[in-house]
């Protein structure tokens, strides 16, 4: 425990006593940084709530702390009025809460509460009686209609139908005994473009599957779709996401002489411009600006996760079993089968998708890749980012790039290991779903003797600190590792945040503590910035952080 080891700590100053530090504000492109007022608010989320609600941090505090205490209102209002509480909601700048009420007696309860009172027709339970009707009719409603939902600022239930479907939503209300009496009046039909569906993100590096059998790795997200290695499939085949959904079509696709496709996806699918890094996080796409031999270079896919190595030679000529691939790019970095069309990033940069090669991921290899650029050039195709707000114009084709051969080629036959260059891709589509095994991290190290450390106090629940200050330590790639201890009378949750060039992403965390408990991290990722914060679950006092960084 912390009170065993501790002396007296005088103020609040933070500093990690360690040569590593690097920086005393936020890393570069950053936005600013968070203060106190922000207090609890995981800043992941704070950041969030700056960009779309157009919050500053001092307002965002103030929304919050108003939010919880109308929460805690609300809760001691529905339990007192009981049939006579109509619903509640915040007004629009979520400066007070309103209760509806359907007897004035309750209204001057409400006010008596702090909470402003709005007389309704229904009570919450006469509602929701309402929609539980309409919900055990719900295999009678047509495609026509959408939904339906307890509005009590309306003190209604509403139906939602698309354009020309007031029919068949008046019909399932007929269907659930609800089109007569007072139920009748509190129902209402409402029409809207509105056709809600299941969505889901286009990321690079993701898993998917090709007419439901071979697997293969996204390369990255463009608009309308992503691209590919052309012999993961051909034109017309059918895929289906990581998570077995369906995806999209194979739109085109050139294998031998080029090694690329065109998958469009379908209206579930949203095209992202991220590519998995199989750590817990995504790396942001800011263009597609091609790096000189010799530079690093990173590939991520779903059978091994992140490998990097460096650029070797360009305009390579690989001569597989099924016929030879030229204008590829030959890298130091490892992959193995199902990590095939993958991404290729060199800093933020979209660089190209897997191919083929030789060796693996245990005892390393050499594999080559297909040029982006080349792919987005021959289909006239226009790459999705993020790190940069946007999308980039599809790039001009280098004088040293393939021409597109034919427009689909014949099925690669799944490989059921790596093989060498001469024999086939080595990453080609795997039969079924192969986890991907992740590389065995070393033994973290116990909480005596770390190289850094600091100590402070938190001075209430709900309060975090970060270390350092308001800064950032510059750490290599590797294996972080730290320890919280904190008084007896304190429950302290411990987080690493690193710096994605846009924000501060949580990569590790340790939260399973309970008072007086310490907490424990270990994570193991790539260089970059990075910074801890502790934060107050539950009471107050002093604490001591210590961590080695790689």
């Amino acid at each position: 425990m912390l009170s065993a080891i501790m002396i007296a700590v005088a103020g609040t100053t933070l500093a990690l006593t360690v040569p590593a530090i690097a920086g005393t504000s936020t890393p570069p492109g950053s936005a600013g940084t968070f203060s106190d007022a922000s207090a609890g608010i995981d800043p992941d989320v704070v950041a969030a709530m700056q960009r779309d609600l157009k919050l500053s941090v001092g307002e965002i505090g103030t929304r919050v702390r108003n939010e919880r205490q109308a929460g805690r209102t609300d809760t001691a209002l529905k339990a007192e009025l009981g049939s006579q509480y109509g619903g509640s909601w915040m007004t629009d700048n979520a400066s007070e809460l309103v209760v509806g009420v359907t007897t004035e007696a309750a209204a001057a309860r409400v006010r008596k509460a702090g909470a402003q009172p709005q007389l309704v027709t229904n009570s919450e339970s006469e509602l929701n009686t309402i929609k539980g009707a309409l919900d055990t009719s719900a295999k009678k409603a047509g495609k026509a209609v959408t939904g339906w939902y307890v509005d009590v600022k309306t003190s209604s239930v509403v139906v939602t139908a698309k354009p020309g479907g007031q029919a068949a939503a008046e019909a399932l209300v007929a269907a659930s005994g609800m089109s007569s009496g007072t139920a009748s009046g509190a129902i209402k039909i409402v029409t809207s473009e509105e056709t809600p569906r299941l969505l889901y993100d286009v990321r690079g590096a993701d898993a998917y599957y090709i007419n439901s059998s071979a697997r293969c790795s996204i390369g990255f997200a463009v608009q309308g779709g992503f691209v590919s290695a052309g012999h993961c499939g051909n034109a017309g085949n059918n895929t289906a996401g990581s998570n077995k959904v369906s995806q999209g079509t194979f739109k085109s696709s050139s294998f031998p002489g080029n090694d690329y496709s065109f998958i469009s996806v379908n209206s579930n699918w949203t095209p992202t411009g991220v590519v998995n890094d199989y750590d817990g996080g995504t790396v942001a796409v800011y263009g597609s600006e091609e790096a000189a031999v010799g530079a690093s270079v990173c590939r991520s896919g779903s059978t091994t996760g992140t490998h990097c190595g460096v650029i070797q030679a360009k305009n390579a000529t690989v001569n597989y079993a099924e016929g030879s691939v030229s204008g590829l790019t030959r890298t130091n970095v490892c992959a193995e089968p199902g990590d095939s069309g993958g991404s290729w990033m060199s800093g933020n940069q979209a660089q190209g998708v897997t191919s083929g090669g030789s060796g693996n991921c245990t005892s390393g290899g050499t594999t080559f890749f297909q040029p982006v650029n080349e792919i987005l050039s021959a289909y006239n195709l226009t790459l999705v980012t993020s790190g940069s707000g946007g999308t980039s114009p599809s790039p001009t084709p280098s004088a040293t790039s393939a021409k597109p051969s034919a427009t689909s080629a014949q099925p690669t036959s799944p490989t059921a290991g790596p093989t060498s260059p001469t024999t086939g891709p080595t990453s080609s589509p795997t039969t079924g779903p192969t986890p991907s095994t992740p590389p065995t991290s070393p033994t973290p190290p116990d909480c005596t003797d770390l190289e850094a450390s600091a100590d402070g106090e938190l001075t209430s629940t709900n309060r975090y600190k970060t270390i350092p200050g308001a800064g950032y330590f510059r750490a290599g790639s590797g294996q972080h590792f730290a320890c919280l201890t904190g008084s007896t009378s304190t429950n302290l949750d411990l987080y690493l945040q690193r710096w994605t060039g846009r924000r501060w992403m949580t990569v590790a965390k340790s939260t399973a503590g309970a008072l007086g408990e310490d907490e424990q991290l270990t994570y193991t990722g790539r260089a970059g910035y990075y910074r801890y914060r502790i934060i107050s679950v539950d009471g107050t006092g002093p604490y001591l952080l210590t961590a080695n960084i790689p």
